[in-house]
């Protein structure tokens, strides 16, 4: 697929390497990307900046708002930034990629060869999310061609709201956490850590089991819960804090396969509420392949399959989640449980998910440009 491709995200590029950053960065070895954050506000400006990061290709666009403008001269503003983008990086035969309905605001003037709307999660279960998240999130499922889902249980509530729904659930770069396995030299804040060491490495917010977390630490204090991640939208005074609890703060993606080769076990302490309701964490498949055995609580995306498949396994309560992660433990160097892993995680490669979603999408151009001829 050889078109551009203008992504309007709510997350930003450095923030984590996640779904976003895997597919976007393979989509840049095809075409430009140009990746619009939310704009940042200041004492100067207005105006917008465009940085290629090195690594990837991607074009990161951030628009420079003064404090105090308001969300409709925001828009009004982006949009600006945008046309004057389009203008001078001469963007014709180009997709809108949607992560955010929010950015219709100021997008949806646009007329691209077609837009896709990639649906990572319930963004209006979220935190602080706008009102009028549902609204924009109509008018998306209107405008779009495709509509990805983030997971299954995505799809199953969103495969009614739009004629072409496909369920692209969290992939992998086996490679990467490959590594892991081969014994890697432990980092420098992690190094002096006793074992057994059980961690988590994602972002830490709402979505975190924070008194599930507390509880096994107290139960288990010769475990030793690693906790790799940013913390937002949550009080860091919130967090437990136990002896054998380690708050290591957010890392690198290239840093992680080294973390995750000093743990014996994994988790994925997930709250159940409305923001982990349609959730498919990433982490999922990449404990697993870094060789690290896992217990997570009962999310939807990871009883099916990891759970059914007996991959992972599943806990609510502090004393199941006790158990369950001694059965954990239990499977770390297990050449059978080993080999199931790597037989899923086989055709669950970031590559072909983006070759799948990049054939979607040229066919749906192609009927566009057919029927338009006709």
């Amino acid at each position: 697929m050889k078109s551009d491709i203008i992504c309007f995200s709510h997350l930003r590029w450095g923030f984590v390497y996640q779904r976003p950053q895997h597919l976007l960065s393979r989509f840049a070895r095809q075409g430009r990307v140009f990746f619009f954050e939310e704009p940042t506000y200041h004492d100067d400006g207005p105006r917008y900046d465009v940085n290629r990061d090195p690594e990837s290709g991607v074009n990161i666009v951030v628009g420079r708002l003064p404090h105090g403008t308001t969300p409709e001269e925001a828009d009004r503003l982006q949009q600006v930034f945008l046309d004057d983008l389009i203008r001078k990086q001469e963007i014709h035969d180009y997709v809108a990629w949607y992560y955010t309905p929010m950015m219709l605001g100021f997008s949806s003037h646009l007329q691209p060869k077609a837009i896709v709307y990639d649906c990572m999660d319930e963004l209006s279960a979220f935190k602080g999310a706008p009102p009028e998240m549902r609204e924009r999130e109509a008018e998306l499922f209107r405008r779009a061609a495709l509509v990805f889902t983030g997971g299954q249980s995505l799809y199953e509530a969103k495969r009614t709201q739009h004629p072409d729904v496909h369920a692209f659930p969290s992939s992998v770069d086996v490679a990467h956490f490959a590594q892991a396995r081969a014994g890697l030299n432990d980092p420098a804040d992690q190094a002096s850590i006793a074992r057994p060491r059980i961690g988590y490495c994602g972002v830490i917010d709402e979505r975190m089991d924070l008194a599930l977390i507390d509880a096994v630490a107290e139960r288990r204090p010769d475990w030793q819960l690693i906790m790799l991640g940013p913390v937002v939208k949550i009080d860091p005074a919130t967090l437990p804090r136990r002896p054998n609890i380690h708050w290591l703060g957010g890392k690198q993606y290239a840093e992680l396969p080294a973390y995750l080769s000093g743990w014996e076990a994994a988790m994925l302490p997930f709250a159940r509420n409305e923001s982990t309701r349609f959730i498919s964490p990433t982490k999922t498949p990449e404990y697993l392949a870094a060789g690290l055995p896992a217990v997570s609580t009962s999310i939807r995306d990871v009883v099916r399959p990891y759970g059914e498949r007996q991959l992972v396994q599943i806990a609510d309560t502090p004393d199941e989640f006790v158990i369950a992660m001694e059965r954990a433990l239990s499977q770390r160097w297990n050449a059978a449980w080993q080999q199931k892993v790597d037989e899923f995680l086989g055709g669950n490669s970031w590559d072909s998910t983006q070759e799948r979603m990049a054939n979607l999408i040229l066919s749906k151009k192609e009927t566009t440009a057919e029927q338009a001829v006709a």
